[in-house]
Formats: structure tokens, C-alpha cells, sequence
């Protein structure tokens, strides 16, 4: 008799999960009706995958911290990414897909690329509120990009941020602009020559480089002809710009070096080894071991992960805070999630504390968040170190 108790209480289990497996769809349909999704184009392999890796783990984290106190006005939060590899194509088909299987309310995009070209799906659809790794001036337009924001500076409004932390350092600064020959790289440059001049600023010399190109001893050599107080790299994420350095150096050039957020990262600085001493740039966020103030938040990801995370996981992390205030003000009011909606609650923040991610309190006006501060490298900590106040542009 013995060996048939197993065998009975087996089949009990069995019929147990059969019936649970009936009724979960139910459960899960009723569950999901209710839920706010976010859904994500993620760049985890691919070119840009160090980015994806840490804004993918900064929307989860923050998903997580809201679902554990309860939700948004006691809904859930349900993040659905897919990885795009950082292209177009599979960033519209991780979209198409995405939004055919749920009903979603955010979305975070990858790339200017894929922001361009989903634009009109997104006002045709009206339902989502988008926001995303891109930080390009064009998409900081409220009338051609009524569904979308930026969460920082755009390219423009960082370049504005060192310039007038330049100006403030030196007045009457040379400044060179050292850009990629690419739509990223080209983004702010003919704005950001018009802000030094007005800044009281010169622009001796502006070289375009091929993206990554190795080579670049000739434009070292009409840079120094320059001699600029300053040398503003942007389009970039690391190379050329420690062969800039290095050999600038060498030549005895004795400009300060300095870079836009993609480059900012305290690993990629880091990268730069020697050369690197003393880089400067623009930073939305605070980094993620900067103790110099309170941060509550900072605090929570440091206990979450205690291992360094870089600005990207902030970057998504942000995001995910900002989506969640803002459907969080849409419920409050009544209305239903759309885009329009979101993103006029979006627009009703104003002195919003991220609980210390960026140091002084935001406000959201149109479709970015025009704050930074300027952080130098310093090789011996192996930090980033903050090097000036936190720069608002009206």
C-alpha cells in the first residue's frame, strides 16, 4: 500500500497545477487590465550595450521600489523591454510588438534615430508618453514632439552649461569644438558657437572628425595652431578623444579637455588612463558614489546594488521616476492615461525633488530638463568630482 501514497498525493499535485494553469489566464488578464506599462527599445547587445545594461537595471530598480510600496494609487507598474541592438528597425519591430501585446502607457526608446521615426506613430496613436537615451536638441520641441521628453540637458543645453561655466572661470575664454562627423555629433554645434559669442566667448577652431577615427595628428597639430583655453569634445563616447589628449599634451597644449554625458561616465573617463587627469564635463546626475550631500535615492541604489553603477542606470532609472510621477499626477486628476495627459502632468512639475539624483530640485517646462554640473576626473581617487554648483539655464 505504501507505494501508492506518492503516487496519489503526485497526482493531486498534478491536477492542482493543471487547474491553477486554467485559471491563470484569467487572473493574469484581470491583473494586467489594471497595470501601467512601461515599455522599453533596449539597446542590451550591440554597440551601445554598456548603456542598455545599466538603463535596463535602473527601470527595473525603480519598477521595483514603486511595486513594493504598494504601486501608483494601488495599480502596478510592469516594465516589458526587448533588446534592439541599438538599430532602428529592430527598435520600431521591439516597439510593434511590445504595444500589440499590451496596452502600453510609456514607452523609453534608444536611440534620436528610433525617437524620429516613431514620432508619428505616437502622435497618431495618442496613448504613450516616450522618453529615451537621446538627449538631441531637435526632439526639445513641444510642438513636434508633443509625446515626448528628454531627462537632462539637450546637446545644445549641456554645451550651454560648460560654456557658461567657462565663462564664469575665465571670461573671454577660447573655446574649440571638437565633433564627429554625425548627426549626434553635429547636433549643437552652430547654436553653441552663437552662445559663446553672446557669453563673450571665441571659437577659434571647430574640427570634425570621422566617428571613432584613431588618427588624428593633423587636427592635434590645427588645434594647438589654435590654442584654445578650452577644447569641448561631443559626439564621441571615448575615441578619439584620449588621442586628443594625449597628444595635445605632448605638444604642450595647456587647454582644460571636456565632454558631454555619453562620454561622462566614470568608467569611460577612467579608460582614459594618465591623459585623463583633470577631464572635465557636463553632468545631469549626480554619480552614483557621490556622498558630497543628502541623497536618499542615491542611497536606496547603493543598498539595492553595491557595486558602482554608471550615469546610464541613473538615466533610467530617472526616467522610470519621472513616468511614475507622472501617471501618478494624471490618476490624481482623474484623466486617463494618454499621451496628451501624461505628459501635461509631466509639465505641472515644478521644484520635483528626485530625492538627490540631480542636486537641486527640477522643473519641467517643455520637453527637457535644462540643469548640470561640471565634474574633473581625478585619476588617484579613480572619481569624478564635482566642479562647479549645479548650472540651471533659464
Amino acid at each position: 500500500m505504501k507505494p501508492q501514497q506518492p503516487v496519489s498525493a503526485r497526482r493531486r499535485t498534478l491536477l492542482l497545477a493543471a487547474s491553477a494553469a486554467l485559471a491563470a489566464p484569467l487572473a493574469v488578464h484581470a491583473q494586467a487590465a489594471d497595470d501601467i506599462v512601461i515599455g522599453g527599445s533596449i539597446p542590451m547587445t550591440g554597440v551601445f550595450a554598456f548603456a542598455g545594461i545599466g538603463i535596463n537595471a535602473g527601470i527595473a530598480d525603480y519598477v521595483k521600489i514603486v511595486n513594493d510600496a504598494g504601486g501608483i494609487k494601488g495599480r502596478k507598474l510592469r516594465y516589458v523591454p526587448e533588446d534592439t541592438g541599438y538599430k532602428v528597425d529592430a527598435s520600431v519591430a521591439a516597439f510593434k510588438k511590445i504595444t500589440s501585446q499590451n496596452k502600453v502607457n510609456l514607452y523609453y526608446g534608444d536611440s534620436t534615430g528610433f525617437a524620429k521615426t516613431i514620432n508619428p506613430e505616437l502622435d497618431r496613436g495618442g496613448q504613450i508618453m516616450m522618453a529615451g537615451a537621446s538627449f538631441a536638441t531637435e526632439l526639445n520641441d513641444p510642438a513636434k514632439y508633443p509625446n515626448q521628453f528628454l531627462v537632462g540637458p539637450d546637446y545644445t543645453e549641456m554645451f550651454g552649461i560648460l560654456l557658461k561655466h567657462i565663462a564664469k572661470e575665465k571670461p573671454g575664454a577660447k573655446v574649440a569644438f571638437v565633433y564627429s562627423d554625425s548627426e549626434f555629433g553635429r547636433d549643437p554645434i552652430e547654436a553653441s558657437e552663437a552662445m559663446a559669442k553672446k557669453l563673450g566667448l571665441s571659437v577659434p577652431v571647430k574640427l570634425m572628425t570621422p566617428p571613432g577615427s584613431v588618427d588624428v595628428s593633423t587636427e592635434v597639430i590645427k588645434l594647438r595652431r589654435a590654442n584654445p583655453d578650452y577644447t569641448i569634445f561631443h559626439g564621441y563616447i571615448l575615441a578619439p578623444i584620449p588621442e586628443f589628449v594625449q597628444q595635445g599634451k605632448q605638444m604642450g597644449m595647456t587647454s582644460k579637455w571636456m565632454g558631454t554625458f555619453w562620454t561622462m561616465d566614470s568608467s569611460t573617463v577612467m579608460k582614459m588612463g594618465e591623459a585623463g587627469d583633470g577631464f572635465m564635463g557636463v553632468m545631469p546626475y549626480r554619480y552614483y558614489y557621490d556622498t558630497s550631500a543628502k541623497s536618499p535615492m542615491l542611497d536606496k541604489i547603493r543598498q539595492m546594488r553595491p557595486e558602482y553603477q554608471s550615469t546610464a542606470y541613473t538615466q533610467g532609472f530617472l526616467t522610470a521616476m519621472l513616468f511614475t510621477e507622472a501617471a501618478k499626477r494624471t490618476l490624481d486628476a482623474g484623466k486617463p492615461l494618454d499621451g496628451k495627459n501624461l505628459k501635461a502632468a509631466l509639465n505641472t512639475i515644478k521644484d520635483f525633488d528626485t530625492g538627490g539624483l540631480i542636486g537641486v530640485p527640477i522643473t519641467i517646462k517643455g520637453n527637457s530638463i535644462p540643469v548640470g554640473r561640471v565634474y574633473t576626473a581625478d585619476m588617484k581617487a579613480q572619481k569624478m568630482v564635482p566642479s562647479s554648483d549645479w548650472i540651471k539655464l533659464d
